[in-house]
């Protein structure tokens, strides 16, 4: 356990969640009723929560689980934060800062050390969280910025695996900065009266939170823009593909057509005692092959079917 004292004598207190029997005794030293809900959470340690109420003293409180951190690969491999806030106490359960790359501890308590209130410092860890987030949106835009690149240069069947990877892995991006959508606008709507919303340090972790959903989203339309443009070019190719058996098929109905003919077995065939017959027979064929193509050529209904695709087209 890690206890932290602000200037104006509120508290923060670091748990790890086999700490229960400590986090219950604070919390009841402080009077804050109402939290088997949370201590169960705690314990489970799996998915997130928020809830928000008044006591009848008028101490306010917010309360409740956020997944900070996902392995994209694995469902079960996240790191989970546990809170209890009031304006005086801060309680956090399983806050791994050392393990976050972006985020300097030095400062971060530094800056912690000089907030008013607990509501700030939580708020202040929020916003750190979220900067965090953030170099890791900046990794998936540059794999997203190198998707859109390969569809247009090498646009094969494996390219749809990794249009859908980057959507997934886009959802989960989501999943995580939801949470916290939902944890701001709670702590904005308990402290409304306290007009929270003109704080420096609630606007500036508000910001952070909508900048990063504002990419979320801008990054959503993009990856459906692909998915649409991939549509359109897989219809156009299926489309071609179809033309072009028609087209081979229809060519060559001279020639299975003539096959069949005079691989009949018939006693009767006088065109098999013709000195000339087999001459005859690929003169017909070639001629009547080539009548049909040209006829199909004037018609307009080869299309593009002999001209080879150039490089970064996606129709041509």
């Amino acid at each position: 356990m890690l206890t932290t004292i602000g200037p104006n004598n509120w508290k923060w207190h670091q748990f790890e969640k086999n700490e229960i029997d400590k986090i219950k005794h604070v919390i009841h030293k402080e009077y804050c009723p109402f939290n088997k809900e949370w201590l169960d959470h705690v314990q489970e340690n799996k998915t997130n929560c928020l809830r928000t109420f008044i006591l009848e003293n008028g101490k306010k409180v917010v309360k409740g689980s956020l997944i900070y951190e996902q392995n994209f690969e694995d469902e079960l491999d996240h790191k989970i934060c546990h809170f209890f806030m009031t304006d005086d106490l801060l309680i956090t359960v399983n806050l791994d800062l050392p393990s976050l790359k972006h985020i300097s501890q030095e400062l971060l308590f530094g800056q912690i050390e000089k907030t008013e209130n607990a509501v700030d410092g939580f708020l202040m860890i929020l916003g750190e969280l979220m900067n965090e987030m953030l170099y890791g949106i900046d990794q998936f835009e540059e794999k997203l910025n190198e998707l859109i690149w390969n569809v247009s240069k090498k646009n094969k069947t494996s390219i749809l695996d990794k249009i859908y990877m980057r959507r997934h892995e886009l959802l989960l991006w989501k999943n995580l900065f939801i949470p916290l959508k939902e944890l701001k606008m709670g702590i904005e709507e308990i402290y409304l009266d306290d007009e929270i919303n003109n704080k420096i340090i609630f606007n500036r972790t508000g910001k952070r939170i909508d900048r990063a959903m504002v990419l979320i989203n801008e990054y959503e339309t993009e990856i459906d823009s692909i998915i649409n443009l991939e549509e359109v070019i897989s219809s156009h190719r299926g489309n071609e593909i179809m033309k072009t058996l028609t087209v081979i098929t229809t060519i060559f109905t001279p020639v299975m057509a003539l096959g069949a003919l005079w691989g009949m077995n018939f006693k009767h065939m006088p065109e098999l005692e013709w000195k000339y017959g087999y001459l005859l027979s690929c003169v017909l064929i070639i001629v009547s092959t080539l009548a049909l193509y040209g006829y199909l050529k004037m018609k307009g209904w080869t299309g593009d079917l002999l001209k080879a695709r150039k490089k970064g087209s996606f129709f041509k």
